[in-house]
């Protein structure tokens, strides 16, 4: 893996231009001494995710002529259905291999937009993401998380910010597989290296803390909950350099403060965000993320409507 170019990143702004958003950066309506923290909103994407950009990017840098076998993805649902979107508009078929732990919402959307969904076990989804294949299935595979078309897609979050607010403390952003924080990493490294760039990962999967603390990848245990969009049981090996890189510091907030945190967002600001995109705004208002101007990525809005009306009513969902 190697970080993202400008050129890399233009080329990305190009290719999303039309079908991806320019996300607006609001600022949270949050009374916290010399603090402010601002929300970029990838979850008013057409597909609700960040996870456009980057799929987007990735099909249309690779040779159309490579893809008419078909297009195959790993995910639980955001990247996927980039892809799908991608590959309905070129003709192609393609097909989604999920962790039975993905939203319904999402995998539902996929089935909507033709894709074929398979739904399997999260330890040998994680597999999937490992080998780049699934037995029985042609294709050109793309990776959600380590593919350098991926990071520069993400990349383009970063250009966008910066164009809306120069003064900026720290960036905190949900920790899936680490393609979102190398993206937006590699832009605020170079142009502004002072900005802090904090992790955040739930409670039930702390890979990334525990990489940190290990001076690499090791396994951890993964309890699968309503935040489907962040955690796993270890860090990606090929990714390791380029998170060592951009990431500070690994927060880690508890399923009750995301809950808390998308009631928030819902009654202040009319924001419907998913558990990963919520993670982030609950570190900031717990004053994980230090003092200053925060920007919080919300990373997505997919969340089944079951588990947000359970949140919404003061409940945890299953």
């Amino acid at each position: 893996m190697h970080l993202p170019t400008e050129a890399d990143i233009a080329a990305a702004r190009a290719n999303i231009a039309g079908i991806a958003r320019r996300t607006p950066l609001w600022r949270l309506d949050a009374d916290l001494p010399d603090t402010n923290i601002y929300l970029k909103l990838e979850n008013l994407q057409p597909l609700g995710s960040f996870k456009i950009r980057a799929a987007v990017h990735a099909v249309k840098s690779r040779d159309p002529s490579l893809l008419r076998g078909g297009v195959i993805g790993a995910s639980a649902g955001n990247f996927g259905q980039g892809l799908a979107m991608v590959a309905r508009r070129m003709g192609v078929p393609v097909t989604i291999v999920a962790p039975d732990s993905a939203a319904k919402t999402k995998t539902d959307a996929l089935s909507a937009m033709g894709a074929r969904v398979i739904r399997i076990p999260f330890a040998d989804w994680w597999q999937v993401l490992l080998t780049r294949r699934f037995e029985g299935v042609e294709g050109v595979f793309f990776h959600p998380v380590a593919e350098p078309a991926v990071v520069a897609g993400n990349a383009t979050t970063a250009t966008e910010i910066l164009e809306d607010l120069t003064d900026i403390d720290a960036v905190v952003v949900p920790f899936g597989g680490g393609g979102l924080i190398s993206g937006i990493g590699s832009v605020m490294r170079r142009m502004k290296p002072g900005a802090r760039m904090l992790a955040v990962e739930a409670e039930t999967a702390r890979p990334l803390a525990a990489a940190l603390a290990a001076g690499g990848p090791v396994k951890v245990d993964y309890r699968p909950s309503f935040v489907d969009g962040i955690g796993s049981g270890m860090v990606l090996d090929e990714m390791w350099s380029l998170i060592r890189e951009h990431v500070d510091q690994a927060l880690s907030v508890s399923l009750a403060e995301i809950a808390d945190a998308i009631r928030l967002l819902a009654a202040k600001h009319h924001v419907i965000a998913e558990g990963a995109g919520a993670a982030s705004v609950a570190a900031a208002l717990a004053g994980r993320a230090g003092k200053g101007n925060i920007v919080c990525i919300i990373s997505g809005g997919n969340i089944d409507a079951a588990r947000l009306a359970a949140i919404l009513k003061g409940e945890m969902p299953a």
